[in-house]
């Protein structure tokens, strides 16, 4: 724990309500999306798909227009998230089968957290090794786990068992009749639960639900790769199937962000309970889904798997009643590894050693801008690429041609022309940058 000098270091970079040593460390609620694109919401734009009550969350609390996931995909974004390393750091830079894990004792915000006196749950999935390599939920922090290891198995919403902890429990006696456990329904089950009978001790709550990820191996069977189980408000559209039960989820999943909402109203938790949602990287065009078919990436240039801000901005909204400003819009950057020192400058603590992100708390909690000096991240599928942004510009390295392109993100947020020849001295100081943000991993070779 800090002494006061360091408390009262930590809490002059952060709000000033956090000022006063004597004041409880907020819960903290993570409600991770999984492929939600920067346009899927209303707040964001969307016309089509309903989500009133994000769209709630967001007038309550701030909306930023500039926050990054970790990644493109789903396994890197992730760990950058827990363990506040970006991807030329990260111990998991891509997605790869067998899954990898994280490093045995490698911190992450669960882990920090317990030094504060916090209970971690996470209900849903986890994407980050499992017991064969000790990298589990339970091994890395978490007091309480229910969902899945595996990020394939992840892609199947309708599985025949489920990871409780360290034990696979099946959910139906057999294959057939586990078509009607929808997981996504279970894990907010848990979490509602959890939020019911949180005691006085403060929580940090992840919730990664896999809305609105798609079943690749149906959509390669089955025109709809989508899984929701029902269409909802959306039933009569004269869409195709499979948009009707994308809308379907994403819908589903915003009632999962009412009920959380509720019970902390209830209880009485609202004003001591920091709110952040997001998605773990850009829209998906798998499972027979198009994603131009709602703009899902809006404004922006790309979806997953690409650098360009589609892939990698995302929608993203914190909200802590009474302490940050209702119905801000925010265009503070800040990125997934952000959130363990910011996490800890919350809770009063020290940040472990070895980290790239950088206390975000005056972002989060009130909207205001962030020093720092660049952001990086890598992708590995498809060939390697690259990207970082330092303030305005944004310096990308991608197929088909892997030439360095320099977009002006402020003045061209779809990144459609690329002004490297007129800016050399620019692409060449964002190039060092690049170069200089990664250390070699073995499993993922330049």
């Amino acid at each position: 724990m800090l002494n006061r000098r360091q408390f009262l270091q930590t809490a002059a970079a952060a709000p000033a309500i956090l000022s006063g040593q004597t004041r409880r460390p907020p819960n903290i609620l993570f409600f991770l999306a999984d492929d939600l694109g920067y346009g899927d919401v209303g707040c964001y734009g969307q016309t089509r798909i309903q989500t009133p009550h994000i769209d709630r969350l967001a007038a309550e609390g701030i909306r930023f227009t500039q926050a990054y996931a970790g990644a493109t995909v789903c396994a890197p974004s992730r760990c950058c998230l827990l363990t506040g390393r970006h991807g030329g750091h990260a111990t998991v830079r891509g997605n790869k089968r067998p899954e990898l894990g994280l490093a045995p004792n490698e911190p992450t915000v669960a882990s920090v957290l317990k030094q504060a006196g916090y209970t971690s749950r996470l209900y849903g999935k986890w994407g980050l090794g499992g017991p064969g390599m000790k990298s589990t939920p339970n091994s890395h922090g978490f007091d309480d786990f229910y969902g899945y290891l595996d990020q394939l198995h992840a892609h199947d919403a309708y599985p025949a068992h489920i990871w409780d902890n360290e034990h696979e429990t099946f959910l139906v006696p057999n294959w057939f009749h586990a078509r009607k456990q929808f997981t996504p329904d279970l894990f907010a089950e848990k979490a509602v639960n959890f939020l019911e009978n949180a005691g006085e001790k403060p929580f940090f709550l992840y919730f990664p639900t896999i809305i609105p990820h798609a079943n690749n191996e149906l959509g390669r069977v089955h025109p709809n790769g989508m899984e929701s189980p029902d269409l909802g408000p959306y039933a009569d559209k004269d869409w195709p199937e499979v948009e009707k039960t994308f809308a379907a989820a994403i819908t589903r999943m915003d009632g999962y962000m009412g009920r959380m909402l509720e019970v902390l109203r209830r209880r009485g938790l609202e004003e001591n309970t920091l709110i952040i949602f997001s998605s773990d990287n850009g829209p998906h065009a798998e499972g027979n889904h198009n994603p131009n078919f709602f703009e899902s990436s809006g404004p922006l240039r790309g979806i997953k798997r690409d650098l360009y801000d589609g892939g990698i901005r995302v929608p993203t909204i914190s909200r802590w009643k009474g302490t940050s400003p209702a119905g801000k819009v925010s265009d503070a950057m800040w990125a997934f590894w952000d959130l363990l020192p910011t996490a800890c400058a919350l809770a009063g603590l020290n940040v472990p050693g070895g980290i790239d992100g950088v206390n975000a708390a005056p972002a989060i909690v009130e909207g205001r801008p962030v020093e720092r000096s660049h952001f990086y991240w890598e992708f590995h599928e498809r060939g390697f690429a690259q990207a970082v942004r330092s303030g305005p510009w944004k310096l990308v390295k991608q197929r088909p041609n892997y030439q360095h392109e320099l977009f002006n993100v402020e003045q061209d947020i779809g990144e459609k022309n690329n002004v490297a020849a007129q800016h050399p001295e620019v692409a060449a100081r964002l190039r060092k940058l690049m170069d200089a943000s990664r250390t070699p991993h073995p499993d993922f070779p330049v």
